[in-house]
């Protein structure tokens, strides 16, 4: 595909997306009516359509509308490509007199909704903008060391041995950043065998965070694909348990579990199975610290939503108390930058709950490297 062919493409993607189908679904969808379309142009096409999706209020404002071929030639000025609108073979055609579009300004030109603006103004201080231009652009790929298989130096030998560029980062002792070769990583030696999962920096860095050690029983309440279930296997020998309220989330988990050479026991009912010395509760959030890479999530949520989410923030944090013993710990996590979610949620919890304490808290922004993410310890202090 030539890459007029290939942004004509991306406007063909962004229409099934603004018909309501999600962007991953979108693609898939393409791919499979369009067979001559290599690897390559997958990955070129996808690219475009999360750029745009990223960047969907500045695009709509440069390309002069909120269609999918709007949206796409504002992706191109923004990206000096509106030469690609050309109308030469497959390319889209060249734009006309009532597509001038505009400079955004204001919250549209970081890419910000309008009423969450004061929102994360609030929680991020003097970086809210410089966070805002970080979410405008593609996240990086990490990867976490399975360090029961492998030093951290020994998986970027053995991940340079398979074509991918990796170093250290900063934000955990687990945490590699991918600098080259990321579309290798699912097919690589490293990932087949265990020695390395992707898990964002800041992801592990809560992880690291969390006060375990040899012998203790602990549960993962909202577990999801179990990524910081399998990192905390990695850290200490627990008995250690994954519950999620929609089971099938964790469908992959086992298959995991087994690579990385850990055990993980999935519960329904995990009230029969405590009390636990630690429950981590990475609750459901409105996501706002993953918005590089769930652009979607940006745009769909909505006061009424974020609302409801914050009550079953509450909801579950009084559950995870429920199931400790007196002296565990109940460990809060969201990926969200939002402090409604986030220091006010633990707060709240303290007013409700007399004899717990708050032994740490950190915040994460994409300006320490990774995702955004809260994390908050609360011990028990009384039966």
């Amino acid at each position: 595909m030539t890459p007029g062919a290939r942004v004509a493409a991306a406007i063909d993607v962004m229409e099934a997306v603004l018909a309501g189908r999600p962007a991953e679904v979108a693609l898939v969808n393409w791919g499979r009516a369009n067979r001559y379309a290599g690897s390559g142009d997958r990955a070129a096409v996808r690219d475009i359509v999360f750029d745009v999706l990223r960047c969907r209020r500045s695009c709509a404002a440069l390309g002069g509308g909120e269609g999918a071929r709007s949206l796409v030639l504002g992706w191109a000025r923004r990206n000096g490509a509106e030469m690609l609108f050309d109308g030469q073979g497959y390319a889209p055609a060249v734009p006309g007199p009532g597509e001038a579009g505009r400079q955004p300004e204001g919250a549209e030109a970081i890419d910000c909704p309008d009423w969450l603006e004061a929102k994360l103004r609030a929680s991020l201080g003097d970086g809210f903008e410089a966070v805002m231009n970080a979410m405008q652009r593609r996240a990086p790929v990490f990867l976490r060391v399975n360090t029961a298989r492998a030093t951290r130096e020994q998986a970027v030998a053995a991940l340079a041995d398979d074509g991918i560029v990796a170093r250290a980062h900063p934000l955990a002792d687990t945490a590699l950043e991918v600098v080259g070769g990321a579309r290798k990583v699912h097919s690589s030696r490293c990932y087949v065998t265990g020695v390395v999962e992707l898990q964002d920096a800041a992801s592990q860095a809560v992880v690291a965070m969390l006060p375990l050690s040899d012998g203790m029983t602990v549960l993962d309440l909202c577990a999801g694909g179990g990524g910081k279930t399998l990192a905390m296997a990695a850290r200490a020998r627990l008995s250690l348990y994954a519950h999620d309220a929609e089971a099938r989330r964790m469908a992959d988990l086992p298959l995991r579990a087994e690579r990385a050479g850990v055990q993980v026991h999935l519960t329904a009912r995990p009230e029969e199975t405590g009390p636990f010395d630690l429950v981590l509760a990475d609750v459901p959030c409105s996501g706002s610290g993953s918005w590089r890479r769930d652009p979607e999530g940006k745009w769909a949520l909505t006061p009424a939503r974020l609302l409801a989410l914050m009550e079953l923030q509450a909801a579950i944090m009084d559950r995870a108390a429920s199931m400790l013993h007196a002296g565990g710990a109940l460990a809060y996590a969201t990926c969200s930058m939002l402090e409604i979610e986030n220091g006010a949620q633990i707060a709240a919890f303290l007013t409700r709950h007399p004899g717990w304490t708050l032994e740490a808290e950190r915040r994460f922004t994409p300006l320490d490297g990774g995702d955004g993410f809260y994390a908050a310890i609360l011990r028990k202090l009384t039966v």
